[in-house]
């Protein structure tokens, strides 16, 4: 539970309301604890995040707390403790889930405390499964070629009608020239 202060700064405010614009722009999150990690190894991290349109910032707990609660966002202040860094996601959050599970991989430092995907919230161990499904481009191009696939056979089986019929005449045509010769 927050301490409510009697007077607000407006400086503080200021930060809240910049969190909130920020969260506001995207609808996935993944929060991490960032203790351990060096600014080089962030910032890293980052510009491998900046790749896939996301932003990996580290936040104050507390307006962070705030600012989701202004979103009418489901409860993540059990994810708002300690050291927490929180990767936003604009677009593929499944895509930023890789990334910093790949990253994991190499500095084992970095944890990850849980995700907000859209309205549902994940613990760590939901966040990497999620990070192993999928992204939508490769499951898009799943069902292109689903729906690929029955042209692609129609017209083999099409073609294949047509080169029997010139194989036949050849054949015929072929005989004919035997029995003359």
């Amino acid at each position: 539970m927050a301490i409510v202060a009697k007077k607000i700064q407006d400086a503080k405010v200021a930060s809240i309301q910049e969190l909130k614009e920020g969260f506001e722009q995207a609808k996935d999150f993944i929060f991490a604890d960032y203790r351990g990690l060096t600014v080089e190894q962030i910032t890293a991290l980052r510009k491998q995040l900046r790749g896939k349109d996301a932003a990996f910032k580290v936040v104050k707990n507390n307006f962070a707390r705030i600012a989701f609660e202004n979103l009418s966002a489901p409860d993540v202040s059990s994810y708002l403790v300690g050291p927490t860094a929180i990767a936003i996601a604009p677009k593929d959050a499944n895509e930023v889930a890789k990334i910093l599970f790949d990253y994991i991989k190499e500095v084992p430092s970095l944890k990850i405390k849980g995700a907000l995907v859209g309205d549902t919230v994940y613990n760590a161990a939901q966040a990497e499964a999620f990070s192993k499904l999928p992204g939508k481009l490769e499951l898009i191009s799943m069902l292109m070629s689903v729906l690929n696939a029955p042209v692609r056979n129609l017209a083999g089986t099409i073609n294949d009608i047509n080169a029997r019929l010139v194989r036949a005449i050849k054949a015929v045509g072929d005989k004919k020239a035997e029995t003359v010769s």
